[in-house]
């Protein structure tokens, strides 16, 4: 990188350290995704959070298609792990945005939620009413117990600022089409305000402060508080804050082995996909500074949001959650940057999580899932947790406990080909547009099962970029049993005991 892009890169750092000086003992870990689950076990029990005399506030901040190799140049998020813990066993239930999203509000998989694809009768924010989960949202259920909630940000797929407020948000700052970060519509609390093209209208600008505005009305009103806040970026088009353009010209993608590279066997989707161009690869070098620019502020809100906890005496007694709908590809198997695959560079994310009795500078290896933060949010408020949710609290795990017994295996959903037009998300050959699957994940494999019958299996603790597809030798019955179990479970119990390896 640049003297100048570093020498930023090293202030930002020193800044986030004093942003949470007092809080932590360990400097910043590594930017790069940490090992992935191990082999060993940790236990059910859901847990709860160390007595508090009040019931704790929450700030999520989500992004959008962000991957782990984006965190080495986010230094306030370096410091949360540095200040909390981390999840490095953590993967979404299908690398698409909606139906990521969805599982989040619900805790529930998408073969129970009823939402699979950003779009169409089996997705987007048409299915997620259709199928009752307004309802269901972790959001009702904490406003229905006094908390103050906000939704801040990017919300389902197929909403627009036109449409109503959903129920159990006091603070409603919505957009419909704000992936251009400039000239887009809020629905502000039921009112439409347009934003244009001036530097002052950049929305992560804007939601950054309406997020703090929220922080601040939220201790006045001394009720605990929800404040989700869903950032657009890093998604396509990457448009970064003006003072972050051009932040760097000499970055490069972070290339692993599978960079270029087809696995052994490939899948038929896969399978014929040529070598990447060097205009294809400059491309991507390209797509991945803008990406890198484009987080730069997101960063700074969440160095906004931390300050303003901090004055306001909010900081003890807060968690500040911070993870991603889902990862990324850019060359790795040949692809073009996209999603939507069952590989680890798609559906492994960061979850980092700061806050009361979370242990600084820990990393938890235990698998977790995003149908999980649901009945952990509720946990934490000390609210019961449905029957119907899929997910699992992991609230013990944020603690330090390291119970016995815990999940084996999680399960993806997807459906495909995703080529609707109009879709943010649509992507072509050259990008990766998989048909299809069930896949589940353990700490030591992939499975993954086609609608058309193919098979993919890597033994990911001897190829841990899952380029030997070994289904052709046997896929062990364990994972075959499992994958039917969970892609079969319907409440909190049967999706838990599903989860263990027969």
């Amino acid at each position: 990188m640049t003297r100048k892009f570093t020498r930023a890169l090293i202030a930002g750092l020193g800044l986030a350290g004093l942003t949470l000086a007092g809080c932590t003992s360990t400097s910043p870990t590594t930017a790069q995704p940490p090992p992935t689950a191990s082999a060993s076990t940790t236990a059910p029990a859901s847990g709860t959070a160390p007595a508090s005399p009040a019931r704790p506030n929450f700030v999520f901040v989500l992004t959008d298609d962000l991957s782990w190799n984006l965190v080495q140049y986010m230094p306030h998020v370096r410091a949360l792990e540095a200040a909390g813990t981390t999840m490095s066993g953590y993967y979404v239930v299908d690398s698409l945005c909606c139906p990521s999203r969805s599982a989040i509000f619900t805790g529930e998989y998408p073969h129970d939620d009823g939402v699979f694809t950003n779009g169409g009768n089996d997705g987007g924010y048409a299915a997620f009413n259709k199928n009752g989960d307004q309802q269901k949202s972790f959001a009702l259920a904490l406003h229905d117990s006094g908390y103050r909630t906000a939704m801040i940000g990017k919300y389902l797929n197929g909403y627009q600022p036109a449409d109503q407020i959903p129920p159990g948000w006091d603070e409603w700052d919505v957009a419909g089409n704000g992936y251009p970060e400039f000239n887009y519509t809020l629905n502000q609390n039921g009112a439409q305000r347009h934003y244009g093209a001036s530097p002052q209208d950049y929305l992560t600008d804007v939601l950054s402060a309406k997020a703090t505005s929220f922080i601040d009305s939220s201790a006045s009103a001394g009720k605990p508080f929800m404040l989700e806040v869903a950032t657009f970026a890093p998604h396509a088009p990457y448009t970064p804050a003006p003072r972050y353009a051009h932040a760097d010209q000499q970055l490069t993608y972070p290339r692993t082995s599978a960079y270029d590279t087809l696995p052994v066997n490939p899948p038929s989707w896969l399978k014929g996909h040529p070598p990447l161009t060097a205009t294809e690869q400059d491309k991507i070098n390209e797509t991945y500074r803008e990406r890198v620019q484009d987080d730069l502020s997101v960063d700074d809100m969440i160095g906004q949001l931390e300050h303003e906890l901090q004055v306001k005496g909010l900081a003890s007694n807060t968690y500040f959650i911070f993870s991603s709908d889902n990862g990324y590809h850019m060359g790795e198997y040949r692809l073009g940057p996209g999603k939507q695959t069952a590989y680890d560079t798609d559906i492994h994310v960061p979850l980092i999580v700061t806050g009361p009795g979370v242990p600084a500078g820990r990393v938890v290896s235990a698998l977790a899932s995003n149908i999980d933060l649901c009945p952990t949010f509720e946990t934490l408020a000390d609210l019961p947790v449905p029957a119907s949710v899929d997910g699992h609290s992991l609230a013990a795990l944020w603690h330090g406990s390291q119970p016995a017994g815990w999940r084996q295996a999680i399960l993806i959903e997807h459906h495909g080909p995703d080529d609707s037009p109009g879709d943010p998300d649509r992507q072509d050959y050259g990008d990766g547009d998989p048909p299809s699957y069930e896949a589940v994940r353990t700490a030591t494999a992939l499975y993954v099962r086609y609608a058309d019958g193919e098979q993919e299996y890597y033994d990911t603790a001897r190829d841990p970029d899952e380029l030997d597809n070994i289904a052709a030798q046997g896929v062990p019955a364990a994972l075959r049993q499992t994958l039917h179990a969970l892609q079969t479970c319907h409440t909190g119990s049967t999706c838990w005991a599903a989860a263990h390896l027969s």
